[in-house]
């Protein structure tokens, strides 16, 4: 009979990356996001129609950054996870929304982890507040803020134009073009869009300007 500490001792964090996460994109193709090897892994389920937004299976390094302002920043994890990249743009503080995704480099930059699942249903406003607070913090020390998902492509990208639309008083189809521009892979999952479309700053759920100490 194994003793608990024997138990503890053969646990392998492995066996809780089994998670499948299906997500259908606004041009309706279906991506799968599996575990492999510590990281979440986005694979189409249907062949991409010509001009559709969205992941593509693709195992190449993702460093792209999309400069939204000078000290904000929307990328993928692969750019977190970059040391060199990373410095090269002068960034201090790393906004992360990814689910499974560790932060790489603690002693280096100051983090803030919030584990965000790219579904649809997902109530993405529910994490503005918390987010937006960290990335005003950033602004108030005049640090570079990077905000990243898994592929920097949904949560990431829907948590800055929501960051937009509340403090800059943006629409959200201006705030939605700001952001595509600078990072053009940006397609939030239909419900974000539909969530980010509804979304009123002044509905008592957006950040109310108070940075934490």
């Amino acid at each position: 009979m194994h003793s608990l500490a024997q138990e503890i001792q053969s646990f392998s964090k492995n066996a809780l990356r089994k998670q499948c996460t299906r997500v259908t994109t606004l041009t309706g193709k279906r991506i799968i996001e599996t575990w492999k090897d510590s990281k979440v892994q986005a694979v189409e389920e249907a062949a991409q129609p010509e001009g559709a937004c969205g992941y593509v299976q693709d195992l190449s390094l993702d460093l792209q950054i999309g400069v939204i302002k000078p000290w904000l920043l929307i990328a993928s994890q692969d750019v977190a996870q970059d040391f060199e990249t990373l410095k090269k743009f002068k960034v201090s503080h790393v906004l992360n929304v990814a689910y499974g995704v560790e932060n790489t480099f603690p002693e280096q930059f100051v983090y803030k982890a919030i584990s965000i699942l790219d579904l649809p249903d997902t109530d993405i406003t529910s994490f503005f507040q918390d987010c937006f607070r960290f990335i005003e913090k950033a602004k108030a020390q005049n640090g570079v803020v990077l905000v990243h998902c898994n592929a920097g492509v949904s949560r990431s990208a829907s948590i800055v134009i929501g960051y937009l639309m509340s403090t800059e008083y943006l629409h959200f189809d201006d705030a939605f073009s700001l952001v595509k521009n600078a990072r053009p892979a940006i397609c939030p999952n239909p419900g974000f869009m539909e969530q980010l479309r509804k979304y009123k700053p002044c509905d008592g759920s957006q950040f109310n300007g108070n940075v934490d100490p």
